[in-house]
């Protein structure tokens, strides 16, 4: 952003529109391949973790939730809306890069835009992982609320049970699950509060067969907000029908990632009643 705001305000929209779409096109290519790949088969910056699965018979049903946890500086929330601001600008300075080789186009807008787009940039690049929460939301709850569906399904329903790590570590634990399992359904758990609502999220292809499967009294499936990641995501790219599920509300996403998010703060009444939920939903489709 900072060398085409230099070309434009030195008068070459063109130029500033060329390094804008290359640097898009680059930046995105590297993403894709660091998320999907390069989290596993970077040789630096390494850190062990260890995947728990349980099966019950030969299901192509996964219950999943992560293990670990993490800490850091800026609420998910802000580092969002900063991701989401920081394409935002992104696409309004091609626009001007667009109209500058129409028309002249006064520095100024360029010197704006540039100082924008690095006011949107600080908090996700501030987003570092630190080890000052609890993760009782986080996911904790996660965990609890899919050993308990597996402890409420009936002893001779097929169903399987992973419990990932590494998933506030690029989703390292699902995309190394997923790169070696076969492509099945999975139902992934991540963050249950005591109250709020129960919240369908979804990433790549709509998952007919599980929305089908729980039933017309869940609610409508929602997108996946953009810097936000979930194991789904990893299990989706990797061709999985996946669904997320969640419960809470705004005030609950401020408590993740913060030292708020513990006991304290928790008691897991919203696991009881998520879990007996999905429990009752995976009974009624095995009739």
């Amino acid at each position: 952003m900072l060398a085409a705001a230099r070309e434009g305000a030195l008068g070459s929209g063109a130029r500033a529109l060329a390094i804008l779409i290359g640097c898009a096109i680059a930046l995105a290519l590297l993403g894709r391949w660091l998320g999907r790949r390069g989290v596993l088969d970077l040789p630096f910056a390494r850190a062990r973790s260890t995947n728990l699965q349980a099966t019950r018979g030969a299901s192509t049903l996964w219950l999943v939730a992560h293990l670990d946890s993490k800490s850091q500086p800026i609420p998910i929330v802000v580092r969002a809306l900063a991701i989401i601001a920081s394409l935002i600008f992104l696409g309004v300075a091609m626009g001007v890069a667009v109209a500058q080789i129409v028309v002249p186009m006064p520095p100024f807008v360029w010197y704006a835009l540039a100082t924008i787009e690095l006011l949107t940039s600080l908090p996700v690049m501030a987003s570092v992982v630190g080890a000052h929460s609890a993760g009782a939301l986080d996911n904790a709850s996660g965990v609890a609320t899919v050993l308990r569906v597996a402890e409420l399904v009936r002893r001779e329903i097929e169903i399987g049970v992973m419990i990932t790590g590494g998933e506030e570590l690029g989703l390292a634990g699902a995309r190394a699950w997923a790169r070696d399992a076969a492509a099945a359904r999975a139902i992934n758990i991540d963050g249950v509060d005591d109250s709020g609502e129960i919240r369908l999220i979804t990433s790549g292809r709509r998952p007919t067969g599980l929305l089908t499967m729980l039933g017309a009294n869940w609610p409508r499936p929602v997108a996946l907000v953009p810097g936000v990641l979930m194991d789904g995501v990893a299990l989706s790219d990797a061709g999985w029908e996946v669904v997320n599920v969640s419960k809470g509300s705004w005030r609950t996403v401020s408590r993740i990632h913060t030292p708020r998010d513990d006991l304290a703060h928790l008691e897991g009444t919203g696991a009881e009643e998520l879990a007996t939920l999905l429990a009752g939903a995976i009974e009624a489709s095995r009739h």
